[in-house]
């Protein structure tokens, strides 16, 4: 079927029947083509779906993880991913880019999606990504604040980063790892009824996914948990690492 993907089926009436079978038959056929031709068209653009996160998975060779070593600046931890931002005029095209993809996209995160303070990049620019977890932050307890991780982030040389990097890293990061959830280290947008919202780009086994999730400074995030923040243009020197809660 990935071969047909893309391509125009040809259908052809079968001659020497009867011109009741004719009509008919070129009806059922025609239909058929309708169908194969919606689920070559699916077939080429999902990327999103739970077979594309299987079929991924499989070719995957994920690297074993190993002891989360508290890092003692930005400067020592290596580029992760880089992605482009400001490829779409809007939100709606956006969106739309999603749907086509078969991304899932949670309540909450639709909701902020969606807000006036949601806003894209008028430009097109490479942004390059860094993933730590809190623990790599130097955190030592089973849970930390969100407003102390993002202190922590900053004083070692990360920054936040723009909201539209959660929906643009969702459609440029279709190989992601099942069971690998990543925060996104951003200022929070408040829902229209004003909770404070940050997102999550995740890939739960059943398909990839943006979701939101509780943005208040006093949120409790484990500390296991991995970010995604920027390089500050303020990067701090290497220093000796404070281990908190330790």
């Amino acid at each position: 079927m990935g071969r047909t993907a893309g391509r125009k089926v040809s259908c052809h009436a079968i001659q020497g029947r009867s011109p009741g079978w004719h009509h008919g038959g070129i009806l059922i056929i025609a239909i058929l083509c309708i169908a194969c031709t919606f689920l070559f068209a699916s077939e080429a653009v999902a990327q999103c779906s739970a077979r594309d996160v299987l079929r991924n998975h499989l070719k995957l060779k994920q690297a074993p993880s190993g002891p989360q070593i508290p890092i003692k600046s930005a400067v020592d931890v290596p580029a992760w991913k880089t992605i482009r931002i400001g490829t779409f005029a809007n939100f709606f095209a956006l969106s739309n880019a999603l749907d086509a993809a078969g991304c899932g996209i949670g309540n909450s995160a639709g909701e902020i999606l969606a807000r006036p303070t949601f806003t894209v990049s008028a430009t097109t620019t490479s942004v390059e990504l860094f993933t730590v977890s809190a623990a790599e932050l130097g955190f030592r307890t089973d849970t930390a604040l969100l407003a102390d991780i993002y202190a922590r982030a900053k004083q070692l040389g990360f920054g936040l980063a723009a909201a539209e990097v959660g929906p643009q890293l969702r459609l440029q990061y279709f190989d992601q790892p099942i069971g690998e959830f990543l925060i996104i280290g951003m200022e929070p947008i408040r829902t229209w009824q004003g909770a404070p919202v940050i997102l999550n780009v995740a890939n739960g086994g059943a398909g990839l996914i943006l979701i939101g999730q509780d943005g208040s400074a006093d949120a409790q995030i484990p500390v296991a948990s991995r970010f995604v923040f920027v390089r500050s243009h303020e990067t701090a020197p290497a220093e000796a690492v404070t281990l908190v809660g330790h």
